[in-house]
């Protein structure tokens, strides 16, 4: 379809701020990065289940989840995985949009890649999490047994081993998920999304 024939609606629907009143808390974009095995979705799980006993409303967007649906088409070479981040970052700009605090759970191992999302959500709407583990714990934990499929060579271009990750050099916030155990990981992760939204 031609794009003069595409009409969006967006300046008809309520205004984000009517969403916010209505949802008692303003929206944002919390990124969780790192390595797999780092902690990331189960922190974003956790940081759901903190929310909501406080009566807001969050969504979760993983990487796993993702992949198994809208982006079950994807690889995992570079284009793809930007790709895959290009479409989370597009979903996850929509649900802001809407007011709504998103919790998106992914590797992006690559600061372009980081750069790509805060660009499509808007900086003021993302806030990196980096969450901090070394490859060898995150190996040691090998929750998936992802890292042992990757040292038999059943997984190409694993992150860590053969495709880089750089870490954040100044994220919003940083848990040291090797160091702390989950419920002060966790804690802090809420602490600080909740200083945000109010």
């Amino acid at each position: 379809m031609p794009a003069e024939n595409i009409h969006p609606v967006t300046a008809r629907l309520l205004g984000r701020s009517e969403k916010e009143d209505m949802l008692g808390h303003k929206g944002g974009v919390f990124w969780l990065c790192g390595l797999s095995g780092s902690g990331k979705s189960t922190l974003a799980v956790e940081l759901e289940k903190k929310l909501a006993a406080q009566s807001i409303h969050s969504t979760v967007l993983d990487g796993d989840n993702l992949r198994s649906t809208l982006n079950k088409d994807l690889g995992f070479s570079e284009d793809d995985r930007e790709e895959n981040l290009r479409r989370v970052s597009e979903v996850a700009k929509l649900l802001v949009g809407n007011g709504e605090i998103v919790i998106v759970s992914f590797i992006t191992p690559l600061d372009k890649f980081r750069k790509q999302a805060q660009s499509i959500i808007g900086s003021a709407d993302y806030f990196e999490v980096y969450i901090q583990a070394s490859f060898e714990t995150c190996r040691e934990r090998d929750v998936k047994g992802l890292y042992a499929m990757a040292s038999e060579g059943e997984i190409s271009d694993f992150t860590g081993k053969d495709s880089a990750f750089e870490p954040p050099s100044s994220p919003w916030v940083t848990i040291d998920t090797e160091n702390d155990d989950l419920v002060k990981s966790s804690e802090t992760l809420l602490h600080a999304v909740l200083k945000e939204i109010r």
